[in-house]
């Protein structure tokens, strides 16, 4: 038992110093989007500009805990972050009512936002997102990986994804760290956005598919590779496997038949 207890001080001194609390980010993530989106939970005297002034002191005290204010400028990147949330929330609002408008099952705006995962995870890629883009280390990963066991919606917070974006259902979708999707863009459930080959040499290199403005691509539907593109206005069917590019405007679905036979009856 000792040797182990040395052995955990020993690689928990070496490993683990320079990581945020799991806990603090986790509970930093649901304060804040609260506060983007309460519905009828705060109470109506309540102080916005207080509540988003303890969040920032919150995120503020996380980096903290783990990385070196010499060596980065902690403070410099909470108000960077806080002066894009704005934008964050204005974008959010897109991808929310792109939701509602293409989905029959949507009956509000509302709904979509207080009930979907598909639009959670969403919510939660776009703050991670701008965490990765002011080289924040770990944190953004943590909060993505929160929000994969909360829907079974993985995408990395260095993919790139344009406004509006819709997530049907959502279950099983995977969005690797370099994929590049345009604006207006539709997945549902099922389909990665995957490399052709894994590698930790790889890591610099664009892995993950393109995917252009105005696409949908529908369940359980597999694209591979850094230099696959899937051209604008095109339409991916379910249940496809592509390792290479689509042109614009294009059309592509398995070509699989099911063949159904009915029993004569005695």
């Amino acid at each position: 038992m000792s040797s182990l207890i040395d052995l955990l001080k020993k690689t928990h001194h070496a490993e683990w110093e320079a990581t945020p609390s799991w806990h603090d980010a986790t509970a930093w993530l649901d304060d804040l989007i609260h506060f983007l989106f309460p519905s009828n939970n705060l109470p109506k005297k309540t102080s916005y500009e207080g509540i988003l002034k303890k969040n920032q002191i919150d995120l503020e005290n996380i980096l903290l805990s783990y990385l070196d204010p010499k060596k980065v400028a902690i403070e410099q990147k909470v108000a960077s972050f806080y002066d894009e949330l704005e934008a964050i929330y204005k974008n959010l609002r897109l991808d929310a009512s792109k939701i509602y408008e293409y989905d029959p099952a949507a009956t509000s705006v509302n709904e979509v936002i207080v009930s979907y995962p598909g639009f959670y995870a969403i919510a939660v890629y776009r703050i991670a997102n701008y965490l990765s883009i002011l080289q924040i280390p770990v944190l953004p990963r943590i909060l993505t990986e929160y929000a994969h066991g909360k829907t079974g919606v993985d995408i990395h917070p260095e993919a790139t994804i344009g406004v509006p974006f819709m997530i049907d259902h959502g279950t099983g979708i995977v969005i690797g760290a370099t994929s590049m999707i345009g604006k207006n863009v539709s997945i549902y459930q099922g389909v990665t956005l995957g490399a052709l080959q894994v590698a930790k040499e790889l890591y610099n290199t664009k892995r993950h598919p393109t995917v252009g403005d105005n696409v949908i691509i529908y369940a359980r539907t597999t694209i591979l590779g850094g230099d696959t593109v899937i051209g604008e206005n095109s339409v991916i069917g379910g249940s496809v496997f592509l390792t290479k590019s689509v042109a614009p405007n294009s059309q592509v679905f398995n070509t699989h038949q099911l063949r159904i036979t009915t029993r004569a009856e005695a």
